[in-house]
């Protein structure tokens, strides 16, 4: 009879299927921010890469450097068995990741409503910018479900300083969704007029 392999333990599963995971994802982003370069070179030329971004972008930016502090912050007192502050943490993390989508529809919305794009909301820079925005938001949705799980479940004590795996993993992909937003901010800085300071 043959003998089959013996399995890693469940904690090291958990961070070897989560580092797949994101890493995955960041081949996804990157290659299309790459993309997005290639895109906005190609069309430097076109009237729509005269667009200027909402300031709400920016505003938006803060609440996920906000979330990535509160996930960290949940990372380091789940580890001290503090269970309501870590509750508290994510709790909050998630109201600031669905204010987040809030201000990112907005900041969307207003891209829509440019002169520019309403003309022509099917081609340039400022289509591809709507279209990664969304993407990334998507991406914001799923975590903001996640993060409230993880947020309750917290709150009824599923988690202390021996099993934290689920709020480790939170916190990753919330860094992960930071690091992909400052990038694509970024680009869209780099390839735009910039932003517009109201």
């Amino acid at each position: 009879m043959k003998k089959s392999p013996p399995l890693l333990p469940a904690d090291q599963r958990l961070r070897q299927g989560a580092a797949l995971f994101l890493g995955s994802l960041l081949v996804f982003f990157l290659a299309t921010i790459i993309l997005y370069f290639l895109y906005a070179y190609w069309r430097r030329d076109e009237p729509q890469a005269e667009l200027v971004l909402p300031s709400s972008l920016l505003l938006s930016t803060f609440s996920l450097l906000g979330i990535s502090l509160l996930v960290h912050l949940a990372t380091q007192w789940v580890r001290r068995s503090r269970r309501i502050a870590t509750a508290i943490a994510l709790a909050t993390s998630t109201v600031l990741a669905t204010a987040f989508m809030v201000v990112q529809g907005y900041a969307i919305w207003q891209i829509m409503e440019t002169p520019l794009m309403r003309s022509s909301l099917s081609k340039g820079v400022g289509g591809m910018i709507v279209i990664l925005a969304i993407l990334h938001a998507l991406h914001v949705a799923g975590g903001v479900v996640a993060l409230g799980i993880v947020a309750v479940r917290s709150g009824q004590g599923s988690y202390d300083h021996e099993r934290h795996g689920a709020v480790d993993f939170a916190a990753a992909y919330w860094h992960f969704l930071d690091g992909v937003w400052l990038l694509m901010l970024l680009a869209f800085w780099m390839t735009t007029e910039g932003f517009a300071w109201i």
